[in-house]
């Protein structure tokens, strides 16, 4: 998905990966720029995929090129 643009509605939404597994929430949009907040439980090898690292209850940039699908619930990423 080219050209995302996000907006103060996407703060809240799931952030699902290819499955549909849910591996966190936007917790804040800032510009042109999502911040999610990943699972805890989320394997460290998606974590490392994303350029994440280690979560420790910071949110971390959602990138463009990750993104393959915003909805009214969620916004996708792709397959890693």
């Amino acid at each position: 998905m080219a050209n995302i643009e996000y907006t103060d509605s996407d703060e809240g939404k799931k952030v699902l990966n290819a499955h549909g597994d849910e591996i966190g929430r936007i917790t804040e949009v800032r510009g042109d720029t999502a911040y999610v907040d990943p699972d805890p439980g989320m394997m460290d090898t998606m974590r490392s995929k994303l350029g994440w690292g280690d979560a420790d209850d910071e949110t971390y940039p959602l990138q463009d090129g990750d993104v393959t699908e915003i909805t009214d619930d969620a916004v996708h990423v792709r397959q890693f």
